[in-house]
């Protein structure tokens, strides 16, 4: 019998073991799905605290409820580890390490390169491998795959890879890792086909691409659109400010047209663990076929801009009331990077607050969700304090009050109304504005 039909076999009879490397927003969901269909599962990971946390049948993720992970302990379905030589014992490893940019907007591919190296050194015949961090075109072949043939190994024949891009969405509650559908691309047509038929034993619909390259462009083509969009309404915001015409009621309106046109919103920046990241990789990618990827270069310098922009309608708000910037107290309201979650990944938000506090701004922040930002090396120094209570008095305090993150428990209404100025990046005061004078720009509110 071949290495192929072995591990096929195994599949069928739901007899393999699933190693996760990286418990974080990707990994842990993944590795719960995997265990809630009898599945048993191994997460790695190289924080003591995540693997004591997962261990104690707790969660460290917000979408994930600790019930789950504490049932899986129980039926002893799931477990972390901090030994990577464990990895030995697992049928089908699934990498859901981070891929952030470096300060120059390369890619930052050390935690792929040592997930592939923890990996290789384990490897052995009958093994399915699957990355999962978004990356650029060719990783999975031009990087990972010599690594695990200098084991002496033959994919298709003795290993098996694939490339399977996450569509993690945190904080969404209607689409999460189980419903959302799953491109996977293999190596080869065995790679791909035990991919398609290990995912499919937990994930509702599988969607095969013909290679690992398809599959790695396809995640980046997803939000590259995305990016490209909020790039356009961000700029178009910039217009409807320079026009005096509400940037909020054209989108609307705009969105009235049945076809030709889907809706996208204006904001202050870009944030989370995808958006503001991947077409960076696309576009390093090509710069190394020496071709320029000018959409995506215009539409990350517009987004980038956002942050001074809205910051710069602050300034001109309290000066149209006869105070400087200098020495105002501003409450930002939300800093994770969108509602409703505590995700901070690149959240316009911190960029904002250091802007203020550069500028000599009395700087406070409100985020239910965000108890404390702390300096973790990367966090601008204007950024680092405390949520302070949303009271009516600071409310009241506040020269400005700047939204930022539109989250749902937040009462606009009564934001509307207890502050002097808002500035909204959101429209989240747009409903409870109704009875009050129109903004004479988009999305500023003078009360």
């Amino acid at each position: 019998m071949s290495t192929y039909e072995a591990l096929s076999n195994k599949v069928a009879r739901r007899e393999i073991v699933c190693g996760v490397v990286g418990l974080g927003y990707v990994g842990l969901p993944l590795a719960v799905e995997m265990g809630k269909v009898g599945l048993k599962v191994i997460g790695f990971e190289k924080s003591e605290r995540v693997v004591d946390l997962v261990n104690r049948g707790e969660s460290h993720i917000k979408d994930v409820p600790a019930a789950d992970v504490a049932a899986l302990r129980r039926g002893k379905r799931l477990e972390a580890t901090l030994d990577m030589a464990r990895l030995a014992e697992c049928d089908v490893i699934s990498i859901c390490v981070p891929t952030p940019l470096g300060k120059t907007k390369d890619p930052d591919m050390s935690f792929v390169v040592a997930a592939t190296e923890a990996v290789a050194a384990a490897l052995r015949p009958g093994q399915l491998v699957v990355l999962e961090s978004t990356t650029y075109p060719g990783t999975t072949r031009e990087l990972m795959l010599p690594t695990f043939e200098k084991r002496g190994l033959t994919v298709g024949e003795d290993f098996f890879l694939c490339f399977s891009p996450e569509r993690v969405d945190p904080g969404n509650t209607r689409w999460h890792t189980k419903n959302t559908p799953k491109v996977l691309g293999g190596v080869t047509p065995r790679c791909s086909d035990l991919g398609k038929r290990v995912y499919e034993l937990f994930i509702d619909v599988v969607v095969p691409v013909s290679s690992p390259e398809a599959a790695e462009l396809t995640k980046l083509l997803e939000n590259t659109f995305r990016m490209i969009n909020i790039g356009l309404v961000n700029e178009m915001a910039v217009i409807c400010d320079k026009l005096g015409v509400s940037v909020w009621e054209v989108i609307d309106a705009a969105a009235t047209k049945p076809f030709g046109f889907m809706k996208f919103t204006p904001g202050p920046g870009l944030g989370g663990h995808c958006i503001p990241l991947d077409p960076h990789y696309l576009a390093w990618k090509m710069r190394t076929l020496h071709y320029k990827t000018r959409m995506i270069e215009l539409a990350g310098e517009i987004n980038t801009e956002m942050p001074a922009f809205w910051v710069g309608k602050v300034a001109d708000a309290l000066n149209e009331v006869g105070k400087p910037l200098k020495g105002s107290r501003v409450l930002v309201l939300g800093v994770a990077y969108k509602k409703d979650i505590d995700d901070l990944r690149e959240s316009p938000a911190l960029e904002i607050l250091d802007l203020l506090s550069k500028k000599g701004v009395d700087v406070q922040y409100h985020d239910p969700y965000v108890p404390e930002i702390v300096d973790d090396g990367h966090t601008p120094a204007g950024a680092v304090g405390r949520s302070v209570p949303l009271d009516d008095a600071v409310l009241r305090e506040a020269d400005a009050v700047m939204v930022v993150t539109d989250h749902s428990n937040i009462d606009y209404a009564r934001v509307r109304r207890l502050a002097s100025i808002v500035i909204d990046t959101r429209n989240a005061c747009g409903a409870s504005a109704a009875a009050a004078p129109a903004p004479r720009a988009p999305a500023v509110a003078h009360v």
